[in-house]
């Protein structure tokens, strides 16, 4: 049965429809600078707990949208449960982050890798994404997401976070085959995930490519953002009677906007090193932009809030097609309070650039 959706202005906006304001979610919404986030996660035992926990994954995506009068939820997930679903056992730890027990570090290893079925090996995630569904009600739409094949890669060769992506550099410049290989396999394997999700009942999603910044460009168009078009390609773009909007975010990506916007994405993820007004210009209003507001800012006093948030409105202008957003997800040290001022500056600023 198709869910009437009582707010819909995110999906509005990510295609360039009318609203009357600018929409406002933030990514990693859900998660350490909340204490009900704290508090559900000590319950769990250990963030691969929560994350494979439907009722609970439930429970944390549900908890920003109690306090904040957003205009989206996201599902609470991470982008490694894929290479968890490959078995390459993935784990988190409090304070040091993801660790892969057995990263992949040869031609052999990635012939090896299956391309997991969702409903199987995924299952715990499209069970959060029905339940989430069923307690919305219709409030807000609901964003599903994955990670790139080229972020994602990050981890599976490296292990775990990096400074300097000693070993997939490596591997870029001496296997690029052994490379290709992957990036091919994980994005059969996203594209296959991301659909499951949409029939799952996520009504718009979100590729993170975090990593795709730190590529030299011709490397970028190579092995991060050819996959990620291949993966646009390959998804059902309509569910219960709409079009399901796909936003592509690379982390450091501005100097390729132009070429982001030539994939098919609806729309694109802007982080706070480009000003709005030069995305728009280097896009040309052929996808919607979300951002871009510097996760830093929310550190300030909720006095010096209100006009970061009116610069970054007024740095996008007048017109439709803007989700107002943080250039990457909220850091864990922050004020709820903060947050709050910042979505009430939205809520008060921004319908004066839809009139």
């Amino acid at each position: 049965m198709i869910q009437a959706l009582a707010n819909d202005r995110l999906l509005r906006a990510l295609s360039r429809e009318p609203v009357d304001r600018t929409p406002v979610w933030i990514m990693r919404q859900a998660g350490r600078y909340l204490p009900e986030y704290r508090a559900t996660r000590e319950r769990a035992g250990s963030f691969m707990a929560l994350c494979t926990s439907p009722e609970l994954a439930c429970e944390v995506t549900l908890q920003p949208l109690a306090r904040f009068p957003l205009d989206a939820a996201i599902l609470f997930s991470d982008i490694l449960v894929m290479a968890h679903a490959m078995g390459r056992g993935l784990s988190v730890e409090e304070g040091e982050g993801p660790r892969i027990a057995r990263p992949v570090a040869s031609e052999a290893d990635v012939r090896s890798l299956p391309v997991p079925d969702p409903d199987d090996k995924l299952r715990f995630v499209l069970d959060t994404i029905a339940l989430i569904r069923r307690e919305l009600h219709g409030r807000v739409p609901l964003i599903g997401f994955a990670g790139s094949p080229w972020t994602v890669a990050t981890y599976m060769v490296e292990g775990r976070s990096s400074v300097d992506f000693a070993r997939i550099r490596g591997l870029l410049q001496a296997g690029p085959r052994t490379l290709h290989a992957l990036l091919e396999k994980l994005a059969r394997a996203t594209i296959r995930y991301l659909n499951a999700q949409i029939a799952a009942g996520a009504q718009a999603l979100m590729i993170f490519d975090t990593w795709g910044g730190v590529l030299a460009t011709p490397d970028y168009l190579e092995f991060s953002l050819a996959y990620m078009e291949q993966i646009l390609a390959g998804l059902a773009r309509q569910s219960e009677g709409r079009r399901v909007p796909v936003i592509l975010f690379t982390k450091g990506g501005g100097i390729w906007l132009s070429r982001m916007a030539a994939t098919g994405a609806d729309a694109l993820g802007i982080d706070w090193t480009i000003e709005l007004s030069a995305a728009r210009n280097a896009t040309g209003d052929r996808v919607a932009l979300q951002g871009n507001l510097d996760p830093a800012l929310l550190h300030q006093p909720p006095e010096a809030i209100r006009p970061g948030v009116a610069r970054v409105l007024e740095s996008y202008g007048h017109g439709h097609g803007h989700v107002f957003n943080l250039g990457h997800g909220v850091q864990p040290h922050t004020d709820p309070e903060h947050v709050a001022a910042m979505v009430a500056a939205v809520h008060e600023l921004s319908p004066a650039f839809h009139a």
